[in-house]
């Protein structure tokens, strides 16, 4: 095989392989009142999420595919999620295998294990990070 024809067909195994990580929501059903963060929301495990008070306020936030989004009351019954934290970059494709959100002392602390395909253990980069107010993160 021919230099070019190994650079050709490795780059569109990763095209490939990168084309089945799309991290956005499924849409709601046909007919339903909720949005498809709502829909999430609903059905995240409750290790996944925080609710209670940061910096004297109240906070509701989530992790979902190793990312971290602060979950605000929309229209009726539904939710709109803003991304607060991602993680550190990394130049290959990567899964997430491990996520968590926990209190402790005035504040939430989020655990984002990604894991590089093909790669084993945890995690690739800081997978660990604290805030006091759901908003700014620091690595732990």
């Amino acid at each position: 095989m021919t230099r070019l024809a190994r650079l050709i067909l490795i780059t569109l195994s990763a095209a490939g392989a990168l084309a089945g990580c799309d991290s956005s929501l499924p849409p709601a059903p046909p007919g339903s009142k909720l949005n498809a963060e709502a829909i999430a929301t609903r059905d995240t495990p409750p290790e996944q999420q925080f609710k209670g008070m940061l910096a004297g306020q109240p906070a509701h936030l989530l992790v979902h595919n190793c990312k971290v989004y602060k979950v605000d009351q929309a229209d009726g019954e539904n939710v709109a999620w803003t991304l607060v934290l991602e993680g550190e970059f990394y130049p290959l494709p990567t899964r997430c295998i491990r996520q968590s959100l926990t209190e402790s002392k005035g504040g939430v602390t989020a655990f984002i294990g990604r894991q590089a395909f093909g790669a084993g253990g945890c995690c690739t980069g800081t997978p660990e990070y604290r805030s006091s107010d759901g908003l700014n993160w620091k690595p732990r």
